[in-house]
C-alpha cells in the first residue's frame, strides 16, 4: 500500500489487530505501523509489525500445534494489499541482523532506473507466487511518494544578490527545522529545532510565500526564485554497494528453503526479463543455511576421518576398524526414520544429531569389539572354529545387560528433550530426534552385526592334522635251526 497516509494505516492496524484476536488461542496483540523512535527501525508507515502472544498450551484447543495456528492465523487475516509474513520475534530479529531482511527469502533487485527496478520487482512478485511451498510474497513498492519539489532559477536569484546555498537555507531552515539550541532534563539533553507549522509546509502557496531576505535588505519570496510543484517519487528508496535496490520478501511453509529456493530461480529466469543494468540477488536464512552445509560437508567426513583414526590406534587392525566404520551406515537408519516419521526436514540441527548419532554407534562397536577380543583371547592363542564361535558368542552375550542399561539411560536422557515445548525447544529437539531414532538400531546392530563381522574376520578353517606315514608290510620270517657243522 504504497502513499498510506498515517490515519488509513492505524485503521488497517486496528482492523488486522481484531481479526488476529479472533484466534482463541491468542492472549493479547501489540500493532506497530511504521517506524520506533530510533534509527535503527527504518520501516515506513505500509509496514505492520503485531507482536502476538499466546496463552498456555494446555488452554490451546485439542490437536492445536503451533503449525496449525500459523495456517489458521493466515487465513482469517486476510486484507486486500497486504501480505502477512509469520516469524518468531526473536528469530525476526536475528534475521534482520544476519541478512537484512525480515523473510526466510528476499530477493535484490538493484539497478540505475527506478521505474524499470519497481517493474522487475512486481515480476518477480508474480512469478514467487507460483512456486510450491511459497505462502506470500511481496515486493516493495517504489511508487505513491509526494514530494514538493524546489527548483531555483539561478539567474533570478543572481539579479538579487543570492547564491544557490542562501535559497536552499531557507528551504530548509522552513521545512525540514533548524537547531537553535538544546534543553537539559536531568541528564539528558535534547536539540531544540524550530520551524513553519505544518499548515505551511503542506501548502505550495504559502511556501512560495515565504519571505527572503536579500543581501541588499530586500524583502522577497520564495517564488521569486524558485518554482514549486508536488511530484511523485519512491516511498522508501534503498542503496547497496551504490546502486539503487529494492527487496521482494518471500515467506515458505511446508516445504524445505533449499527446494523452494532451487524453484523460485528456475521461476525467475523463465518468467522475468531483466533490463540492461539491473541485477538479481537471492538472501536471506538459505543463504547462511547454504554456508552451514559447505562447512558440514567438510566436518562430517573429518569427523569420520578422525573416527577411523582413533579405531585403528585402539585395535592396531584395519580389518577391525573398518568393520566399525562400516555399521555406522546403519546405525543411522533409525535416525533418518525417526526424522521422517515426525515430520522433520534435514538442517543443521539434524546433522549434528546425526554427528553425534555416529559417535554413540562408534562407541557401541568398540566396547563391543573389546568384549569379543577378551573371550577370544582366554581361548589361546591358536582357538578352533567351534571355539571362536563359542568365544564371539559369550563375548555378545555379556554385552546385552551393559548395553540395555546404556540405552535406557540414553533414551531417558533425550525424551524430554524430544518433546519439551520451552524456550528452544524447536532446535534441541531436532538434536535429539535422529539419536533417539539411533538408540533402537545402533544397540541392535553392535550385538548382531559386529559380533557376525568378526567371527568372519577371525573364523578360521580347522587345520587338518597331517596324516601317520603309512606302514610297510612285512611278511613273516621263519627262524631255521643252524645247520649243522
Amino acid at each position: 500500500l504504497p502513499g498510506l497516509s498515517i490515519a488509513k494505516a492505524g485503521e488497517l492496524l486496528q482492523q488486522t489487530d481484531r481479526l488476529i484476536k479472533t484466534v482463541p488461542e491468542v492472549e493479547t496483540v501489540f500493532g506497530k505501523a511504521g517506524r520506533a523512535d530510533t534509527a535503527t527501525d527504518p520501516a515506513p508507515t505500509e509496514i505492520f509489525e503485531t507482536a502476538i502472544q499466546f496463552k498456555p498450551r494446555d488452554e490451546w484447543r485439542p490437536g492445536m500445534t503451533p503449525d496449525k495456528l500459523v495456517e489458521e492465523l493466515d487465513r482469517r487475516v486476510k486484507i486486500p494489499g497486504l501480505a502477512a509474513i509469520w516469524v518468531q520475534p526473536i528469530r525476526n530479529r536475528i534475521d534482520m541482523l544476519a541478512t537484512g531482511i525480515k523473510s526466510p527469502i528476499g530477493v535484490k533487485v538493484s539497478g540505475d532506473d527506478l521505474a524499470q527496478l519497481d517493474r522487475i520487482g512486481r515480476e518477480v512478485e508474480t512469478a514467487a507466487k507460483t512456486v510450491p511451498g511459497v505462502s506470500s510474497a511481496l515486493a516493495e513498492r517504489l511508487s505513491g511518494g509526494r514530494y514538493i519539489n524546489v527548483a531555483i532559477d539561478r539567474a533570478a536569484a543572481a539579479r538579487y544578490g543570492l547564491n544557490i546555498a542562501d535559497v536552499q537555507s531557507v528551504v530548509s531552515g522552513a521545512v525540514g527545522g533548524e537547531a537553535v539550541g538544546q534543553t537539559v532534563e536531568g541528564l539528558a539533553r535534547y536539540p531544540i529545532s524550530v520551524r513553519y507549522p505544518r499548515e505551511v509546509r503542506d501548502s505550495l502557496e504559502k511556501l512560495r510565500a515565504l519571505p527572503i531576505l536579500t543581501p541588499t535588505l530586500q524583502q522577497i519570496t520564495l517564488g521569486t526564485v524558485a518554482d514549486l510543484a508536488i511530484g511523485d517519487g519512491p516511498s522508501t528508496l534503498r542503496s547497496e554497494n551504490g546502486r539503487p535496490t529494492t527487496w521482494v520478501y518471500i515467506d515458505t511453509r511446508g516445504r524445505a528453503l533449499t527446494s523452494v529456493v532451487r524453484d523460485l530461480r528456475r521461476a525467475v529466469d523463465r518468467d522475468v526479463k531483466l533490463s540492461s543494468g539491473v541485477s538479481i540477488a537471492y538472501t536471506g536464512q538459505f543463504e547462511y543455511l547454504q554456508h552451514a552445509m559447505a562447512r558440514l560437508k567438510l566436518v562430517v567426513p573429518a569427523t569420520l576421518l578422525i573416527i577411523f583414526g582413533l579405531l585403528y590406534l585402539i585395535f592396531r587392525r584395519l580389518d577391525e576398524a573398518a568393520l566399525i566404520m562400516l555399521t555406522l551406515p546403519f546405525a543411522l537408519t533409525g535416525g533418518v526414520w525417526t526424522l521422517y516419521l515426525l515430520g522433520y526436514r534435514q538442517s543443521v540441527a539434524t546433522a549434528v544429531g546425526f554427528i553425534a548419532l555416529a559417535g554413540l554407534s562408534a562407541e557401541f562397536g568398540v566396547v563391543m569389539l573389546i568384549y569379543l577380543k577378551h573371550a577370544l583371547a582366554a581361548r589361546g592363542d591358536d582357538p578352533t572354529g567351534a571355539e571362536v564361535e563359542s568365544a564371539v558368542r559369550d563375548g555378545a552375550v555379556l554385552r546385552v545387560r551393559p548395553k540395555a542399561m546404556t540405552v535406557a539411560v540414553i533414551l531417558a536422557g533425550l525424551a524430554p528433550i524430544l518433546l519439551g515445548h520451552g524456550t528452544g525447544s524447536e532446535v534441541m529437539s531436532r538434536i535429539a530426534a535422529p539419536m533417539i531414532g539411533g538408540m533402537l538400531t545402533a544397540p541392535l546392530l553392535s550385538m548382531l552385526v559386529v559380533p557376525a563381522g568378526y567371527l568372519l574376520l577371525r573364523r578360521r578353517r580347522r587345520r587338518p592334522k597331517s596324516k601317520p606315514a603309512s606302514k610297510t608290510e612285512t611278511v613273516p620270517s621263519i627262524q631255521l635251526p643252524p645247520a649243522p657243522k
